[in-house]
């Protein structure tokens, strides 16, 4: 291959002709071998891939949180996000790791690109020794040496792969905790504006394309990319400039038919991509709310929902499918076109003599080994846009306002008594209606305040704020005489403990839930918290226990068993200050009284808000504030209150009626005089 070039001998044509096929036919099983080793070693997980993307299931095309466009620029700003997590300030282990990954990937590809070289010389060994009539002695030395370039390409490539390892995933291990951690320290107004299929979905899909773009961007196509740079410029001092200028030339047509084909074709990823938002959002909006499906047997109607997403999914996957067909033609035309005219003019060297069948395998290799690539090339391009786009979204989550921020000056809550006060509070969730208007009270230490009104009053929103969900518009809260703008949010949620209306649970043990409001709590100290919540003796009545688990959101568990369950909760928390918020309000009349005692023992001698719907509830109050259109109208204990015969007075007696009615309705039931109407 080296050496001068042999002129033809008459008498060596027919031998050259027997030998062709022999030769041309191995070159391609080596060839064709390398390459599929080649993707199989240099790009794990690619035989995978490609069978899913043969399959329709090219990364499962997931949704977009709001738009699925991506702004200019956007997307290369993911890329300067993600590049402080691989080049990490003070972590010197992973820094070196990265300098021995990009060494080793610099060895892959030198060992990549003497492979065709050592081979096409071997060839020449081999028929050097037959075209001079004898034995053909075997190239040991270069065999052996093709074959620890083999070995060395995929074995630097493994080694590399080792060693980067730990530092692609230990970036998404710190952006996913860093995303995990903004999307809890966003204000309430952010979590009750999205849905949750959406956003867990834009989550999941940013940090699988980090991954991809690490796995192949990184190490294969900017290595790729030089490897083309490479092999053109070996063309040129082999064989002449037309051969590299050929190549060259085709790989420039190749990339950019593949850049613009696949812009063009992104926009049926986007629709694929909304379309399975809107699909995955509703999805499990319905199955969190089964009962209510359920109730109303409307099963069918929330397939249909969900169908009708997915019909714009099929169309918008048909395109993008069909778009991709035509692509890959487009490729594989521009590729053989481009390879076809190089064997051509290899052909006619080794025909006139000026090129040996070593140096014509030698091309044919390298045009295998590079042309290979490159179709690799337009999937991963297409993938890592995608990616991108994917990573763009999910990075976008870190630019959320966050709303509620502590001061840069902000000090922990000091707690000595625990006396809250709201001095003329005005908020408004929409600058279009007013919540609450001036509203100014306290609950002095150890007291127990109530505030009681219809529904919409603006109750609720009382809780809201004091937990600082939201900030106050005008006027301000304090604890203890200090405004709770000021204090950092932790220490102030950690002095407040809070009985809800609605007591959501996770989906784990009992004993989990509990000790949730003190983790580091010992299990005798949950117990204990369980005896004085009145929920121990059933826990224990259960097959598991403690560790009987309850359900998605507790749904396994009635009412009443998990308002004991939040109370025990509050118990093992030990706040200074109590928020009861309708803790009782959807319970049945036994139940209520059952808790109704559990919460008074847990108050005792502290600081204690309760919000009710129910005024037999709050009738031991220290001070009783009755809230109407978000405006304090009335004030005192519960016997001046009746006295003045107002807007509360006139509640209790609708209470009070209604209650009476349901006692004897219940009354007429159980002796067999009134039993109400089936339901039709």
């Amino acid at each position: 291959m080296g050496g001068a070039r042999r002129q033809p001998e008459p008498n060596a044509a027919p031998d050259r002709q027997n030998r062709c096929p022999f030769v041309l036919s191995g070159t391609v099983y080596l060839g064709c071998g390398f390459a599929w080793g080649r993707l199989d070693a240099g790009f794990p997980g690619y035989l995978d891939l490609h069978v899913s993307i043969m399959a329709g299931h090219r990364r499962t095309s997931e949704p977009e949180i709001e738009t699925s466009k991506s702004k200019p620029g956007a997307e290369m700003r993911a890329v300067r996000e993600l590049m402080p997590y691989l080049w990490p300030r003070g972590d010197v282990e992973l820094r070196v790791r990265v300098a021995i990954a990009l060494v080793l990937l610099v060895a892959a590809k030198v060992a990549t690109v003497a492979i065709p070289a050592v081979f096409g010389r071997a060839v020449d060994a081999l028929e050097a020794g037959v075209s001079a009539g004898g034995v053909a002695s075997v190239p040991i030395a270069l065999l052996v040496g093709y074959g620890l370039l083999r070995v060395g390409q995929q074995g630097f490539a493994e080694l590399r792969d080792f060693v980067f390892a730990k530092v692609g995933q230990r970036a998404i291990r710190r952006i996913a905790l860093k995303i995990f951690e903004h999307l809890h320290a966003l204000a309430l107004r952010f979590h009750m504006d999205r849905q949750t299929g959406g956003l867990s979905r834009a989550i999941e899909r940013g940090i699988k394309g980090i991954d991809f773009l690490l796995r192949f961007m990184l190490f294969n196509i900017l290595p790729t990319l030089v490897e083309i740079v490479l092999v053109c410029g070996i063309l040129w001092s082999l064989f002449g400039f037309i051969f590299s200028a050929i190549t060259f030339v085709t790989v420039m047509v190749y990339v950019a038919f593949t850049l613009v084909f696949t812009e063009w074709r992104l926009k049926f990823r986007r629709a694929m991509n909304d379309s399975d938002t809107e699909a995955n959002t509703k999805a499990i909006d319905s199955l969190l709310n089964f009962e209510t499906v359920k109730y109303f047997g409307n099963e069918k109607h929330e397939a249909q929902r969900y169908d009708v997403s997915m019909q714009r999914y099929e169309k918008a996957a048909v395109k993008s499918l069909t778009t991709l067909s035509l692509l890959n033609v487009g490729q594989g035309l521009i590729m053989a076109v481009g390879m076809t005219i190089l064997l051509v003019l290899s052909g006619i060297r080794v025909s006139d003599g000026s090129m040996s069948i070593g140096e014509f395998t030698a091309v044919n290799l390298y045009m295998m080994q590079l042309f290979q690539p490159l179709n690799f090339l337009g999937f991963v391009y297409r993938e890592i846009k995608q990616s991108l786009v994917d990573m763009e979204q999910m990075f976008g989550l870190l630019e959320e306002n966050r709303e509620i921020e502590d001061k840069p000056d902000s000090a922990p809550l000091s707690v000595a008594e625990g006396v809250v006060r709201f001095e003329h509070v005005s908020f408004k969730y929409d600058p279009r209606k007013s919540v609450l208007r001036d509203v100014d009270f306290e609950v002095p230490a150890g007291n127990t305040v109530a505030i009681v009104g219809a529904s919409g009053a603006g109750k609720s929103t009382i809780s809201r704020l004091l937990f600082r969900f939201y900030d106050v518009d005008d006027g301000r809260i304090t604890i203890d005489g200090q405004d709770i703008r000021d204090i950092t949010q932790s220490s102030l949620r950690a002095a407040i403990g809070i009985v809800p209306q609605d007591t959501v649970l996770f989906n784990d043990s009992i004993f989990y839930n509990i000790q949730y409001g003190r983790p580091a709590a010992s299990p005798a100290e949950v117990e204990d918290a369980a005896r004085l919540a009145q929920v121990h003796d059933f826990v224990m009545a259960l097959p598991d226990g403690y560790n009987t688990r309850v359900g998605e959101r507790g749904l396994k568990l009635s009412g009443g068993e998990k308002q004991r369950v939040a109370i025990a909760r509050t118990i093992l928390k030990s706040p200074k200050i109590l928020l009861f918020d309708e803790a009782t309000s959807a319970l049945d009349t036994h139940t209520e009284r059952e808790i109704q005692t559990a919460l008074e023992q847990v108050s005792t001698d502290r600081t204690t808000l309760v919000i009710a719907h129910r005024l037999s509830t709050v009738v031991n109050a220290d001070e009783i504030i009755v809230l109407d259109g978000g405006v304090i109208v009335e004030r005192g204990r519960h016997d001046a209150l009746l006295a003045q015969g107002g807007m509360y007075a006139d509640l209790w007696q609708r209470q009070q009626a209604a209650a009476r009615r349901a006692e004897e309705q219940a009354a007429d039931v159980e002796q067999g005089i009134f039993v109400p109407a089936p339901a039709k």
